[in-house]
């Protein structure tokens, strides 16, 4: 699919942006709706209703203290039993004037049952309280059985009936606001509920929707390109998702497509190398096996002929057709390490160390030599590859040995992810001015007739650790003997 028809990362992210944003925003509108009716709900009741029944509750507090101060006044004929008359006369007016102002813009239609107290009240003292007070006033003396109790009581008991009937009808307000206030709120919480259920369902939707369209063809390429990675260019690698991500999957793919062409071409130049290199010490080595028969058929066919100086260049001839043959052979060894590959396996080191000095117990016990191997690890590698390496170290410290006889330790220690293996002898040594040149191919620090050799045993080392991951020098701290060191992955227990 074309990449240009794909909408790119950026545009996906800010599409579920908005829409997140979208329903965030509905989400906090309805919430706030809600709340201000909720908020509307709890003014109505506490701020209106209630303040209104408390100004008539007032008064019934006023009435009923003039009520009681007439009646003292009657009782005693003191004019200081007429204060709470008073006081109540200057309450009542403070809390009709309350009523009015709270009860009458929330309830029209209780002005007139407002009005109507207010005429019950002025009755109540023009016919009964204020003739009674002045009654007394006149005579002086106290009225235990005033004329027009009865209808002093009827009066009363109207007014208070008046301002029962206006506090019950407030009450019924109240309880029907507390009602409204209870829904309003349970509909809040359901909103609340909802608002939440649905930004999950929002957000988990589009975190889905990310992943398929995102996440996942990055995680299908970068799969595709760990594993184009290990080594199987064949794997074809597809991409999938925003613009970006196929783009990226065609630059791989073609990168992977070159890397396919060029390894192609690599391992074709690998086996015709490979072939030269097998037809190469073949042509050249079976003239050299000739040179070297003929030379020694001459030696004993002509032996007692030749004088000594003709003996010696014979045997110089076929001592070098011999050393040829070694070279060969080992410059073939040295060019198909890493080249010719093979199934890396489980190296037992111990077992390994073991077989190499069997192979080397006739030059032990000839020359007195003691190898000594510690506790030794498993690896993963090539073992012919890594028998190569201790063999080739165990032979120099044979090779290279000192006046005493020669004594070997193997041995290993583990250091982070890498075990780092030691193996130091009892030899010669070698000057830490020579600690690298001694790994180059062909560098000899010793004559050829002092000690034979190719000097490529060093060079391979060096190759075939690199090879498996690890690497290895001479440790130039020790005084005496020679000391190399080489790492290697380490190999967990699960891999085991």
């Amino acid at each position: 699919m074309d990449y240009r028809t794909r909408w790119p990362a950026a545009r996906l992210l800010v599409a579920a942006v908005a829409l997140l944003f979208t329903v965030s925003a509905v989400a906090i509108a309805s919430l706030a709706i809600a709340l201000s009716t909720l908020s509307d709900a709890r003014h109505t009741l506490l701020d209106r209703i209630a303040p209104a029944r408390d100004a008539v509750l007032g008064i019934d507090t006023a009435v009923i203290n003039q009520e009681t101060g007439v009646r003292g006044y009657l009782l005693s004929a003191n004019r200081a039993f007429l204060e709470p008359y008073e006081a109540g006369l200057a309450d009542e007016w403070n809390a009709v004037e309350d009523t009015r102002r709270l009860v009458v813009p929330m309830r029209p239609d209780l002005a007139d049952e407002i009005d109507a107290l207010t005429l019950l009240s002025e009755r109540w003292r023009s016919e009964y309280a204020r003739p009674l007070i002045a009654s007394v006033d006149s005579s002086g003396s106290p009225e235990a059985q005033p004329a027009g109790s009865l209808l002093g009581k009827e009066l009363f008991d109207q007014l208070r009936t008046a301002i029962n009937s206006l506090v019950g009808q407030l009450d019924g307000d109240a309880a029907a606001a507390r009602t409204d206030l209870d829904d309003v709120a349970r509909d809040v919480v359901w909103l609340l509920v909802g608002l939440g259920a649905l930004l999950v369902v929002i957000i988990s939707g589009i975190a889905v929707v990310l992943y398929r369209i995102l996440i996942a063809p990055l995680s299908g390429l970068a799969a595709d390109v760990r594993q184009v990675s290990t080594g199987d260019f064949a794997h074809e690698v597809r991409a999938g998702g925003p613009r970006e991500v196929v783009m990226l999957g065609q630059d791989v793919e073609a990168m992977r497509s070159r890397i396919l062409s060029d390894v192609k071409d690599l391992q074709r130049s690998n086996s015709e190398l490979e072939q030269f290199a097998y037809v190469a010490s073949h042509d050249l080595q079976e003239p050299l096996r000739k040179v070297a028969s003929f030379c020694q058929l001459l030696e004993r066919r002509y032996s007692g002929q030749l004088d000594d100086r003709g003996e010696q260049y014979l045997r110089f001839a076929v001592d070098g057709a011999k050393r040829m043959q070694v070279l060969i052979n080992d410059l073939l060894a040295f060019s198909r390490v890493g080249r010719i590959t093979r199934e890396q396996t489980l190296v037992d080191c111990d077992v390994l160390v073991e077989q190499v000095m069997d192979s080397y117990s006739e030059v032990i016990e000839r020359t007195g030599a003691t190898v000594e191997a510690g506790e030794l690890p498993t690896v993963l590698g090539e073992e012919s590859l890594l028998g190569g390496v201790f063999g080739n170290l165990v032979s120099n410290a044979l090779k290279f040995r000192g006046e005493e006889p020669p004594h070997v330790s193997i041995t290993a220690e583990r250091t982070g992810d890498l075990w780092t293996f030691t193996v130091k002898d009892n030899g010669i040594g070698i000057d830490t001015e020579y600690a690298e040149r001694i790994f180059v191919i062909f560098q000899r620090l010793h004559h050829k007739d002092d000690y034979p050799g190719t000097g490529i045993g060093l060079a391979m080392c060096r190759k075939i650790i690199e090879y498996h991951g690890g690497t290895i020098w001479l440790d130039t701290t020790e005084d005496t003997g020679t000391t190399f060191r080489f790492t290697l992955p380490a190999v967990e227990d699960d891999e085991q």
